[in-house]
């Protein structure tokens, strides 16, 4: 993954690996609710960013899942590397699904209509991804663990994510600008192609 780091042997070590998980578990559970929250305010407003960001939370429920596993020493590289290659695909059925969403409601000029329930729940998940965020970095560094910080990124990047989802669906319900709306979406089809190349390009096995 590019990432070099002393695996951590101090007393403290499982202490740690108990914080990974429970970060991961959070993580999870949060991005859970999430699908279940944007897919209803998605449909209510007819939000194309509020939709393809409720698929991004599947595949942070996918990474995570890789977390967990490697965490628990249940993974063998194969396995994490077919595993890490199914998150890739997930990606690139997300890149298709934004794009023709996207071209449609241009086209079409269909008007989203505002969505309370979407603009608080990305401003809530804005704060908490930071939060994780910033928690696995500082716990990815003390086990020396590559895979739980690069996990802290993808999960930066989803705050990043929330926060541009969020202004397109308040500009859209402040200023009535419908068009705010599926152009959030696109931050996610260029998110989405540079994590889909970055997961399927060939990597040597160890």
């Amino acid at each position: 993954m590019g990432d070099t780091a002393v695996v951590s042997t101090a007393p403290d070590h499982p202490r740690l690996v108990r914080r990974g998980r429970a970060l991961e578990y959070t993580t999870l559970g949060w991005n859970v609710v999430g699908v279940a929250v944007l897919a209803v305010a998605a449909v209510a407003a007819g939000s194309v960013a509020a939709a393809g960001f409720g698929l991004d939370s599947l595949i942070e429920i996918g990474a995570s899942t890789v977390v967990l596993w490697q965490l628990a020493d249940t993974a063998d590289p194969r396995r994490q590397h077919r595993a890490t290659r199914l998150i890739g695909a997930c990606f690139v059925l997300l890149v298709v699904y934004l794009v023709v969403q996207v071209a449609v409601v241009l086209a079409a000029g269909t008007r989203p209509a505002p969505s309370p329930a979407g603009i608080t729940w990305t401003a809530a998940t804005f704060v908490v991804m930071l939060a994780l965020a910033s928690a696995k970095t500082r716990t990815g560094t003390a086990l020396g663990n590559p895979v739980l910080l690069a996990e802290g990124r993808v999960t930066l990047v989803d705050a990043f994510l929330a926060g541009s989802v969020l202004v397109g669906l308040i500009l859209n319900a402040v200023l009535g600008w419908w068009w705010a709306d599926p152009l959030a979406g696109l931050v996610i089809v260029y998110y989405a192609v540079r994590e889909a190349h970055a997961a399927l390009r060939p990597r040597a096995l160890p």
